[in-house]
């Protein structure tokens, strides 16, 4: 049984929606039910560590995660799970590390259901444009997210190979 709590961000409404175990989606948006939301000690612990991370600089997440994926994509999630707050990666480094396309990388990132907590918004393209992101007012989200952590967009100094 899924259960989710809405909370309002810097970046507006965020749903966040558990199994009762761990999270199974981060999205933004708001919840479409009118009936009262049910608090689970892990969406709770899910919507602390965001506001947290809205807050702090370096901040790393540790509340439990479970997205529903292929192999391949929570192959790619989990790597990108590592990328540290304020550094980013390219599509064509993760590609060469993981023995796969740049696009694929860039299809994987694209169906990331657990946002901000898994931060495919770190994934830039090598040529020096911010490839693509499918929350929130989509680039311009991913803009904010890369702005709040410090991360340098435009080029790579702080990308770690």
């Amino acid at each position: 049984m899924n259960h989710a709590l809405e909370i309002i961000t810097i970046l507006g409404p965020i749903v966040i929606k558990s199994d009762g175990y761990a999270i199974t989606s981060l999205n933004f948006g708001q919840i479409r039910s009118k009936t009262p939301q049910k608090t689970l000690p892990v969406l709770n612990e899910a919507s602390k560590q965001l506001y947290s991370y809205f807050k702090n600089i370096s901040f790393k997440f540790t509340v439990p995660i479970n997205p529903s994926g292929t192999d391949f994509q929570l192959n790619v999630w989990n790597y990108l799970s590592n990328i540290p707050y304020g550094e980013t990666k390219t599509y064509g480094a993760i590609a060469n590390i993981l023995n796969t396309s740049p696009r694929a990388i860039g299809a994987a990132c694209s169906r990331n259901p657990i946002l901000i907590v898994i931060p495919c918004h770190r994934v830039l393209g090598s040529n020096g444009n911010l490839g693509g992101f499918s929350g929130g007012s989509g680039i311009n989200t991913k803009i904010c997210l890369l702005k709040h952590e410090n991360a340098n967009q435009n080029s790579y100094l702080k990308q770690k190979s």
